[in-house]
């Protein structure tokens, strides 16, 4: 028997800690790899699952295992979600849990411990918002997924669930990627509800943080009438597309556009510790998303670099490949503080007609609609014509992001930034529909996470107690530890 090292005395003192029934309102679970298995564990047990077939079922320690219920399909209206906000890890639903935990402790700067929070954990003091996303669970893990245009078969509300890894491959297949060069993905194409149009053109619209049950019931309600209008023309998933963990942005905007989870794309988190070069990794800035490709594992391909033809990549950082890129223009212009240093190119979000001006008081909120109105203008340069238009074209909305984080998923500044997003959609639909390119145009939906609203007296931190118990760690974007450092 291999006697314990230093770190795994640290690591079980550390789990000891974190699952103490005293922390267990803001701790839904902790994961961490042990030899051929991932080991989940929380105040009310413990359980393996084998990293090498994840699907298979877990094994218990002791008590109930943490990941029991894994149902893609709870809570997807928005009463059923509404009925239940936060519920507890027993109640709750971990889908593709095994799947999901494996593909991040596969990649090399996956921390030793990563926590789980609970739905309704608040950390204002250390970049928490009133709208969290994030970890395991079914609200925060459940972007939307609506597919729409001539190529699309389904028809309404189909009570299915995807995952954010079928994004990229579903692209690609659309814009006439051969399916058998795309075997290499961890997601597969929707080839049930599609039937690709060889002279059509594929659009990826990525709608950032918005929950999916939300913006359902906003364009069945009529407040959304250009999501209405595509919907009209296709279907949605009531399951939406199940973000890899952590349920973060920049992770899963890889995962949409690479079709591969962490553990292969190597993006672990916003910021994670890189062992190799012992310094933090931050990914997710206006700072340094230009930075993208840096971080990229090698031999990671994006859709775009599958895919013949033009194509164009608007206010997204996972770029690679792409004929038309925001962010290559920015890359060239030499800046290294990135779009964060660019706030004298952005235009007045007060004479935007597709912004809610009450919100403008909101620094976030005016940004986030200074850079959505440069994503259209870019959307609407970038197709002059039906003869010059791109492809594939990808373009990333940030202000439903901002509005969701702002408020929680179902607050007036939520429904203002998907209002917002509509609009602007509705621009660019109608100047499709004028030059004869709408028919021809398959679109698909989605977003990178949900998005869940926290309990503002749900307050408390792991850092205080884990080092009164001796631990020494790192603790990168609030839940990933890395010990010892």
């Amino acid at each position: 028997m291999t006697a314990p090292t230093d770190l795994d005395v640290m690591r079980e003192r550390a789990i000891d800690v974190l699952c103490d029934p005293s922390l267990a309102h803001v701790v839904d679970m902790v994961a961490y790899a042990e030899g051929d298995s991932i080991v989940v564990a929380n105040s009310g047990g413990a359980a393996s699952l084998s990293r090498s077939a994840p699907d298979q079922p877990a094994d218990v320690r002791h008590g109930r295992n943490p990941v029991e219920l894994q149902d893609p399909l709870a809570f997807t209206t928005l009463a059923e979600e509404l009925a239940d906000r936060s519920p507890p890890n027993e109640r709750n639903s971990y889908p593709w849990a095994g799947e999901r935990l494996a593909s991040l402790f596969a990649a090399a700067a996956a921390p030793d411990i990563a926590i789980v929070h609970t739905g309704k954990h608040f950390w204002p003091a250390k970049g928490g918002h009133v709208g969290e996303h994030g970890s395991l669970n079914v609200v925060q893990s459940r972007a939307p997924l609506l597919l729409s245009g001539a190529a699309v078969s389904g028809r309404g509300m189909i009570p299915v669930a995807a995952r954010v890894v079928d994004v990229a491959p579903t692209l690609a297949w659309l814009a006439g990627a051969p399916l058998a060069t795309l075997g290499d993905m961890d997601g597969q194409a929707l080839v049930d509800l599609l039937v690709p149009r060889p002279d059509g053109f594929v659009i990826g619209l990525l709608w950032d943080g918005c929950n999916s049950n939300s913006l359902y019931a906003l364009a069945a309600a009529g407040e959304l009438p250009n999501v209405a209008r595509l919907l009209s023309r296709g279907c949605a998933l009531t399951g939406g597309a199940i973000a890899e963990f952590p349920s973060v942005t920049l992770v899963n905007h890889t995962c949409a556009l690479t079709g591969v989870g962490p553990g292969r794309h190597g993006i672990v988190n916003n910021a994670y510790f890189d062992r190799a070069i012992a310094a933090q990794r931050l990914t997710n800035d206006a700072r340094t998303w230009h930075r993208w490709a840096e971080w990229l594992a090698p031999g990671v391909s994006t859709v775009f670099e599958r895919v013949d033809g033009p194509s164009a990549c608007v206010n997204e950082p996972a770029d690679s490949g792409a004929s038309y890129s925001t962010f290559r223009l920015i890359r060239e212009a030499g800046n290294s503080g990135g779009a964060g240093d660019m706030d004298d190119l952005l235009p007045n979000p007060h004479e935007d007609a597709h912004t809610t001006k009450e919100y403008l008081s909101r620094k976030d909120y005016a940004w986030s609609s200074s850079v959505d109105a440069v994503g259209l203008q870019q959307m609407l340069d970038l197709w002059p014509s039906k003869s010059e238009a791109p492809k594939l074209t990808w373009w990333n909305t940030l202000l439903t992001d901002t509005g969701h984080h702002a408020g929680g998923p179902h607050s007036a500044v939520a429904h203002a930034a998907m209002r917002d997003a509509d609009a602007r959609l509705g621009v660019f639909l109608d100047h499709l529909d004028r030059m004869g390119a709408l028919e021809a145009t398959t679109f698909l939906l989605t977003s990178d996470h949900g998005s869940e609203g926290a309990d503002t007296d749900c307050l408390g931190d792991w850092d205080e107690p884990l080092t009164e118990a001796g631990v020494q760690f790192r603790d990168e974007a609030n839940g990933f530890l890395y010990l010892g450092c």
